[in-house]
């Protein structure tokens, strides 16, 4: 059972959904370099287990506990599979197939089925032609901005459709964690238990998929890059996703994923010296057009004072 809530977003939540994309677009640069001395399976499965182990450590810090019902760890390992297990598994299988550009964009489709999912099961989250307008030209800013690749060299439908079918569970993975709120869960918990369910099940799968781990194999900035990506693009990061999720709804909290792209894309040219071109700026123009009009208050102020 889920709780209405406000769906506008003020200045803090903005605040934090920014924090958020720029906390997930710098997992890309994690994985580039954790890819050269691991597999993919074994950096998913370090992933949520050192978040889960950050996690754990801070809410006994500050006086948390492990809830003790069955009920909530069922929702947890409901939230882990539907969040990370569903969506991470299909991703890496499907780039080892496509190109990661079309990976991306595919993965940016995620508000599109986020408006339809939550509009057709939160009676809240109405779906309304601003907002799926607005996520239309997000998406057209998204595409501007990484680029359309080409479609030769072994691209696969399955694969595709793998990447979209990965979507649609991080649609379905914000309606399902609406549920914690309800139950006054603390998002600290919350992010612990969802990782915590996510690294018991993907640990046997990595066992079988990549084999044991050579804990000595890995360079120190191998492991300086997979503790990044545990500590601040998933044990922070999903804190966020939780307040988010919590005080703004789903719709709201799935527009990092257009925010995501426009992190990745400044962080590469602050770190890396990569070149900002004008489709660029044009493609963050349009994202940033189709979030004010999923957020719609400037658009409902300009009709107020036509009217």
């Amino acid at each position: 059972m889920t709780s209405s809530i406000n769906t506008s977003m003020n200045a803090r939540v903005w605040a934090m959904l920014i924090t958020l994309s720029v906390l997930w677009g710098g997992s890309f640069f994690f994985v580039g370099v954790a890819v050269t001395d691991l597999p993919p399976l074994t950096i998913v499965t370090l992933r949520v287990g050192i978040a889960a182990i950050a996690l754990w450590s801070i809410a006994l810090v500050i006086g948390l506990r492990p809830p003790k019902s069955m009920g909530v760890w069922t929702a947890f390992l409901g939230m882990g599979l539907l969040n990370n297990v569903i969506p991470f598994v299909l991703i890496v299988w499907g780039q080892t197939q496509i190109a990661s550009g079309l990976a991306s964009i595919l993965n940016a489709a995620t508000p599109i089925f986020t408006v339809v999912v939550a509009g057709l099961l939160l009676p809240d989250e109405r779906a309304t032609p601003l907002k799926l307008a607005g996520v239309a030209v997000g998406f057209i800013g998204v595409v501007m901005m990484i680029g359309l690749p080409a479609s030769s060299g072994g691209s696969s439908l399955v694969a595709q459709l793998a990447i979209i079918a990965a979507a649609m569970s991080y649609a379905f993975a914000g309606v399902y964690g609406r549920r914690f709120k309800a139950m006054a869960i603390n998002p600290i918990i919350t992010a612990a238990g969802q990782v915590t369910a996510s690294a018991l099940v993907l640990a046997p799968i990595a066992l079988m998929v990549d084999g044991p781990l050579d804990i000595a194999g890995p360079s120190v900035g191998t492991w300086a890059a997979i503790f990044g990506l545990a500590i601040l693009s998933t044990a922070i990061a999903y804190v966020l996703y939780f307040k988010i999720l919590a005080s703004a709804g789903v719709t709201n909290l799935l527009l990092v994923t257009l925010l995501v792209p426009i992190s990745a894309i400044l962080l590469g040219a602050l770190f890396f010296n990569e070149s900002l071109e004008i489709v660029h700026f044009v493609g963050m123009a349009l994202i940033a057009l189709g979030l004010s009009a999923i957020d719609g208050r400037i658009w409902r102020r300009l009709k107020s004072a036509s009217a």
